[in-house]
């Protein structure tokens, strides 16, 4: 069974890579990349794949059985490119679609969700086969901002005191391993967040006694948050975008009780304390 893994060298993608391989030959992998030079490190075979040239997309899965299609980060472009991989995985004679999706995209109030939601639908009206992975917040969209925090001597958000139910990025791709390699997950779509919720003030208390520092949380105005990380270099619309999901988990968008994760990958969740040491300590 051939399994093709869109961007294989991304974040998530790499990892995904590094747990499938675990599970079977890497002869039965393909990254599929924008530019299959930089998935030279990964030891399997590379196609180019790019979501915005469809053109070239049918040929690029030719062989590939089961196809997990990790969301691209163009925002406000991804509906597009996801029916463009879909049409191409129909001509293709792909069996099967493992889709990384948002958290209760169906309900969810983050901008994010309608192209999540779009994207699901073609899929399910494919007649391929699918298995919806609705993956939460990964702890490290937190944890990058520790080094500024500490510089700074605050954790910033517009949070409030909406609970976060996070996990790490690898456990998400274990999920999604585990989903690519077993059966009896067809047609299935699984709503995964982290075992363990926290504020933004939790994790700022967590950061403190790991800093050895005390790095309160501050909270914001969604507009004085999204002006602030313009002022520290991120573009306007990003800006504007992460104060928003801010905002979204105030409402709790970015919370689940739901343990369907650790249930798939048979171990708890990564602590939200583990993934600050990485970034706490990395060098």
């Amino acid at each position: 069974m051939k399994i093709g893994i869109t961007g294989a060298s991304g974040q998530l993608g790499r990892l995904v890579i590094q747990h499938v391989k675990s599970r079977t030959d890497a002869t039965n992998l393909v990254a599929l990349v924008r530019n299959p030079d930089k998935a030279k490190d990964l030891g399997i075979e590379a196609r180019t794949f790019d979501y915005n040239k469809p053109e070239g997309l049918v040929d690029a899965l030719a062989g590939i059985d089961t196809l997990l299609l990790i969301s691209g980060s163009e925002v406000g472009q991804r509906e597009v490119q996801h029916k463009n991989v879909v049409g191409a995985a129909q001509k293709a004679g792909v069996k099967r679609i493992v889709y990384t999706s948002l958290l209760r995209a169906d309900t969810s109030g983050l901008s994010l969700a309608p192209e999540h939601l779009a994207t699901e639908k073609a899929i399910k009206s494919s007649g391929i086969l699918f298995t919806i992975l609705r993956n939460g917040w990964y702890t490290e969209n937190y944890t990058v901002s520790v080094p500024g925090a500490l510089k700074a001597g605050a954790f910033i958000g517009s949070a409030g005191t909406g609970k976060i139910a996070s996990a790490a990025r690898n456990d998400y791709a274990e999920a999604a391993a585990v989903v690519l390699t077993e059966p009896g997950h067809e047609g299935k779509t699984y709503e995964l967040a982290g075992d363990e919720a926290y504020t933004l003030t939790d994790l700022a208390a967590t950061l403190s006694q790991l800093a050895h520092r005390e790095i309160p949380y501050q909270n914001m105005k969604e507009t004085d948050y999204a002006r602030t990380l313009q002022e520290i270099g991120l573009p306007e619309g990003m800006a504007k975008a992460f104060a928003g999901y801010d905002t979204g988990a105030s409402k709790g968008d970015l919370f689940s009780d739901d343990k369907t994760l650790s249930k798939l990958i048979k171990r708890p969740t990564t602590p939200l304390s583990e993934v600050i040491k990485i970034a706490l300590f990395r060098d």
